[in-house]
């Protein structure tokens, strides 16, 4: 008959990876006992995290759990068990617990109330320390060496009772994960990585682009593939990027690899209805230039004004009440992964258990981006990886408990 208790001895687990699903699962396995080392590639955890907190750092989202994780797409049923298990309100009060407290902003996304992760991620890698968790920096792992210990770049090695691969996607390479780990797992079906939450190249003429990148589009609303978002956009240089393009990228980025390019269509103004807006224009203009125009009688900003003329330049001959609620924006190309707030793809879901344990490679657990899930921006990135990360750590005391 198995025990379901730990051995006597305290069975040494790796974390692969210093981000918040390597953190949170190496927490989970510290507080039962286990020894714990977190090796991370960069000379200092969480980086990813910290930048996240530059924004505010969006803890998580306050919104009705089934409709949270509906917000994982093809992944959430997928999810839902993780999610079940570790929840928003497991997070805030996890983040409290670190003498973090949270509040819920008028959208319904959580933060902490100091709007940073520097003061969490102090609290978080103290706490691993009392837990009695280990960190290695600097510690670029290159795979398992032929006793099955893990290597690494710099020489060492480490026999371990059970490993938690948590080594993120490809975006934000600069911050330590490169998705160069897929090259580590050649038995492992991979979904190739791509970029989502992503901005989209769109063929700006030169005037445009010189007076009107880096300027924001608020309000607008934006259409695709019969989903409409509402929220703020940013002209780029090379394109478009912001909140609301994020909430679609997913839909526009499988577009344009389908078609070779997406239509998107923006509406300038979704505060004012088209019968009250044609009526507006429909004004002589007595010879007021049609800038002059569009701002007075419309109320449209200087860049909403810019998209509109860039249309007509292009040759639209839409009525102009139409082309402001509807303009249409042909999407080139994502930006690529460097430029992402997130990675698609990574291990298949099919290749781990349900405690997330590497079905070919036994005693091998993953968590956080690299699994093959994805989510909108709004809180469910951070839950996601902290959600599967909690599993992960769970799953190796099962295991190493007999259970």
């Amino acid at each position: 008959m198995q025990s379901n208790s730990l051995p006597s001895h305290s069975p040494r687990v790796a974390v692969i990876g210093g981000g918040p699903a390597g953190l949170m699962a190496a927490e989970v396995m510290a507080a039962a006992g286990l020894a714990v080392t977190v090796f991370d590639r960069m000379p200092s955890l969480g980086r990813r995290l910290l930048m996240a907190g530059r924004g505010g750092l969006n803890l998580t989202h306050s919104e009705p759990l089934a409709a949270f994780t509906a917000r994982y797409g093809a992944a959430a049923a997928w999810m839902a068990p993780h999610l079940d298990a570790f929840p928003p309100a497991a997070l805030t009060a996890w983040c409290e617990s670190l003498g973090q407290p949270v509040f819920t902003g008028s959208s319904g996304r959580i933060f902490p109330r100091a709007m940073k992760a520097s003061p969490l991620l102090r609290a978080w890698l103290a706490r691993l320390a009392d837990l009695g968790g280990a960190i290695a920096a600097r510690a670029d792992w290159t795979g398992w060496d032929e006793t099955g210990a893990l290597a690494f770049a710099d020489g060492r090695r480490f026999a371990a009772d059970a490993v938690v691969l948590a080594l993120g996607g490809a975006s934000w390479p600069r911050l330590g994960a490169d998705g160069g780990w897929t090259a580590l797992l050649p038995d492992i079906a991979i979904t190739p990585l791509r970029p989502a939450n992503c901005g989209f190249a769109v063929a700006w003429s030169a005037p445009f682009r010189s007076r009107h990148a880096g300027q924001p589009v608020k309000p607008v609303a934006l259409t695709f593939a019969g989903q409409r978002i509402r929220g703020e956009a940013m002209i780029a240089a090379a394109g478009i990027e912001g909140g609301v393009v994020y909430a679609l990228s997913a839909a526009l980025r499988d577009a344009i690899a389908r078609d070779g390019a997406a239509l998107l269509h923006l509406d300038l103004h979704p505060d004012l209805d088209a019968a009250t807006l044609a009526a507006r224009l429909a004004e002589p203009r007595r010879g007021a230039s049609l800038s002059g125009f569009l701002r007075k009688r419309a109320g449209l900003s200087p860049v909403a004004i810019g998209l509109v003329q860039e249309a007509l330049h292009g040759g639209d001959t839409t009525p102009l009440p139409a082309l402001i609620k509807a303009l249409p924006l042909r999407l080139t190309a994502p930006f690529g992964l460097a430029r992402a707030i997130s990675t698609a793809g990574g291990i298949a879901l099919d290749e781990v258990d349900a405690h997330l344990m590497l079905r070919r490679r036994p005693g091998v657990f993953v968590a956080g981006e690299m699994l093959d899930w994805e989510t909108p921006t709004g809180g469910y990135l951070l839950q996601g990886c902290l959600a599967t990360g909690a599993a992960a750590g769970r799953g190796v005391i099962a295991r190493l408990s007999g259970r």
